[in-house]
């Protein structure tokens, strides 16, 4: 039996987030069925702080002694064991960062939402293709089998055509106490605001049934709406409309007010996708779904049991396999999440942002490199 195919690991930035995903890189693979991959982590790294690198490889479990921490992203990404770097900083930094680890020469997994705009993300696709390296945006909902299972499901046609795609992700939260202004999820200077955070969630659902599914994708024409937080100037509920050629898409996001409020599934699924024949709906979080239903006319069974499925950790380690299967196989991107669509959905952002008169500060928009 052949070894299983290495993925060495470099984690840049040593947030919340990344200590999740480093968690769920040393799991077991053989336990989900993919004995025939092998994750290590070799390195981590902050912007100024070399003890903090090594006190989030410690808590995260990484074994003493088998990585190195680092105390900038240069050194990071310049690490000869290094072979993909995960981007794991705020999304005001995600250009920059995936920048410096493809001219580095290194592979890269980046956190959603890719960038701030979808010209920058024109730009690092460039570079990765310039310089034959693997590049992808790390929407981990979408390599769930859950997923991967109500994709298919569309395609056999269970519940006929789709129509309409509605989708929410939404949290209930008294803002003003809940975020203070220098926060991630409102601060302007790092692209803070639903719609960056949580909207990509359901343009996800929207983009993976309307979109991915399509032989021949087109970004929708888009109209939708804003709120913003008066503290400052963030969205706060941002609703979109994506107006495909066969089907709408309508894409909700909020974090002031909740899709599943009281977190007992009482105000019933975050996701409805309609067909000619049916309806399947997907009970929240949209992010990380965990159970689905399929719902045909009543002479052809009405409704059917939901189908749970709950995934070991925090079950990010899916679309690490995806990236270990796609560098294996020399691709410079996955079919799961390709480059056209994640350019697409930045696309459908930039669009409601202009729309709704919200630009963030220069420099973060800025495409100079």
């Amino acid at each position: 039996m052949s070894s299983p195919y290495e993925l060495k690991w470099g984690i840049l930035g040593c947030g919340w987030i990344a200590s999740v995903f480093t968690k769920d890189l040393l799991l077991d693979t053989a336990a989900r069925g993919a004995g025939n991959i092998k994750h290590t982590v070799v390195a981590a790294g902050t912007s100024s702080d070399l003890g903090r690198a090594q006190k989030f490889l410690d808590d995260c479990g990484v074994p003493s002694g088998t990585a190195a921490a680092y105390g900038s992203y240069e050194t990071l990404v310049q690490d000869p064991n290094v072979e993909i770097v995960y981007v794991a900083t705020p999304h005001s930094h995600h250009f920059p960062h995936v920048l410096l680890a493809l001219k580095a020469g290194k592979h890269v997994l980046c956190e959603k939402p890719f960038t701030v705009n979808a010209e920058q993300a024109r730009i690092l696709y460039d570079v990765a293709k310039e310089k034959n390296l693997f590049l992808m945006e790390a929407v981990w909902t979408r390599f769930f089998p859950l997923s991967i299972e109500v994709r298919n499901l569309v395609k056999s046609g269970k519940i006929g055509e789709v129509k309409r795609v509605l989708a929410d992700t939404s949290f209930l939260n008294e803002m003003e106490t809940k975020f203070p202004p220098e926060n991630r999820m409102v601060n302007m200077d790092l692209a803070g605001g639903a719609l960056l955070d949580l909207g990509v969630y359901s343009l996800t659902w929207v983009f993976q049934i309307l979109y991915h599914l399509d032989e021949n994708p087109k970004t929708p024409k888009v109209v939708g709406h804003i709120q913003k937080y008066a503290v400052t100037g963030c969205d706060e509920t941002a609703t979109v409309i994506c107006q495909f050629e066969k089907a709408t898409g309508i894409a909700m996001t909020s974090c002031r007010v909740g899709t599943d409020v009281d977190e007992e599934g009482t105000a019933g699924p975050a996701i409805r996708i309609y067909g000619t024949k049916g309806e399947i709906q997907v009970a929240h979080p949209a992010f990380r779904p965990l159970k689905y239903r399929v719902i045909l006319p009543k002479e052809e069974g009405g409704a059917g049991e939901w189908q749970e499925r709950k995934d070991a950790g925090g079950a990010m380690y899916w679309q690490a396999d995806g990236c270990a299967r796609s560098i294996r196989e020399g691709k410079l991107e996955c079919e799961v999440m390709p480059w056209k669509e994640s350019i697409a959905i930045m696309e459908v952002m930039d669009e409601m942002r202009k729309q709704a008169d919200m630009p963030y500060p220069e420099a973060i928009e800025s495409t100079a490199h």
